[in-house]
């Protein structure tokens, strides 16, 4: 994979909107978005105010072909009717064009819920990752939705991923038998956590090691 610009990565999205009365292109649009966001810029307001600060300069690098950047409530339209998963994958295609994967030996796994992106009774927005802490980068993403739960949404995630030579770290909540069989499958290994919820299985684990020290034990009582 050939690495891109993030600018690039995110002209790959497709457009949602009518072509009709469309002013601003949406790779325009994606990449004051990102840029400013890079800059530290969180908030919508504060991302129109810093495309109308750097004027039209900024605004022709981008590609807005009037030399005029949009405003937040033209913002807020836009990015609503992008698709968040599609983003996502855009996203992670830059990300895994621009490093070595062959270099990377440990993939984390976590859900997280969208800090300040629950709404009244509206619950917040949670993600599952595949982290790769050696580049401290995330691979792929993918929201939960309320049908689904985390070790789901991780499979799907580590569909796309090259599992090889691999070790795949997770909590008790990814510790879950189609999961490490995809693992095992493609060719990596496992390291997830077992806790009170598989009792069955932490007696098993706990018999395994129980048994492997009593052997040892028994080979070093037994005389040369």
């Amino acid at each position: 994979m050939l690495p891109c610009t993030l600018y690039e990565a995110l002209a790959t999205l497709p457009d949602p909107r009518d072509r009709h009365g469309c002013i601003h292109p949406l790779p325009a649009i994606m990449g004051l978005v990102a840029l400013a966001l890079l800059m530290g810029r969180k908030s919508l307001k504060s991302i129109a105010r810093f495309g109308r600060q750097h004027q039209a300069p900024l605004a022709h690098a981008l590609g807005f072909r009037r030399g005029k950047t949009p405003s937040a409530s033209t913002l807020s339209r836009t990015l609503r009717r992008v698709d968040a998963q599609q983003l996502e994958n855009a996203l992670s295609r830059w990300i895994r064009a621009r490093i070595d994967l062959d270099s990377i030996e440990q993939i984390s796994l976590d859900g997280k819920t969208l800090r300040g992106s629950r709404d009244g009774d509206v619950p917040g927005q949670h993600l599952v990752a595949a982290y790769a802490p050696a580049v401290e980068a995330v691979l792929a993403q993918i929201r939960v939705d309320s049908k689904t739960n985390e070790h789901k949404a991780a499979l799907e995630r580590l569909g796309i991923l090259p599992l090889k030579g691999k070790v795949v770290v997770g909590d008790a909540m990814f510790c879950q038998r189609d999961l490490a069989e995809q693992v095992v499958g493609a060719g990596g290994e496992y390291l997830l956590v077992v806790k009170d919820n598989q009792p069955g299985l932490e007696i098993d684990i706990r018999a395994g090691f129980a048994f492997e020290e009593t052997a040892r034990g028994i080979a070093a009582a037994i005389p040369p």
